[in-house]
């Protein structure tokens, strides 16, 4: 049976895993009203990245996440937040592109917009710019996206 668009293969995980931030330890310092290992037990790891995923492949909201499969949307949302934060997904996006830069090869030479390949200005002026950001982020993200859906 073929894996859902959504479902992390043990491969793709093996390499996920590792760049997973750990869980912040409790602040001996504060007083907390439950006693350790009380209230619910933290998501699995695993089970929170493939919500994220699910969320970002099918371009849902995060409360269109299925209880059944994902538990509550607002643990998964937090832990992504706390993720982001943490720099987990630069550095996914990072391995992603190095990965890719290993196996493909990645053609460093960025160009100016208004430039021809010889360096030379084109003959057009500024007003024709629609005003959206282009250059080197939006193909290197387009690269490591790649990584991520490739690798599912």
């Amino acid at each position: 049976m073929k894996a859902k668009s959504w479902e992390v293969t043990d491969a793709f995980w093996s390499r996920v895993e590792p760049l997973i931030p750990p869980r912040a330890a409790r602040d001996p310092d504060r007083v907390y009203v439950r006693q350790p290992g009380g209230g619910r037990k933290p998501k699995a790891a695993r089970l929170v990245f493939e919500g994220i995923v699910f969320v970002l492949r099918r371009g849902c909201q995060w409360k269109a996440l299925p209880a059944e499969r994902f538990g509550s949307a607002s643990a998964i949302h937090q832990r992504f937040l706390a993720w982001e934060q943490a720099g987990f997904f630069e550095s996914l996006w990072r391995a992603g592109l190095t990965e890719y830069a290993d196996l493909a090869g990645i053609a460093w030479r960025w160009q100016r917009d208004d430039e021809s390949p010889d360096g030379a200005e084109a003959s057009r002026s500024e007003p024709h710019r629609s005003g959206k950001k282009r250059g080197a982020s939006g193909i290197c993200w387009s690269m490591g996206a790649g990584f991520l859906y490739r690798s599912l």
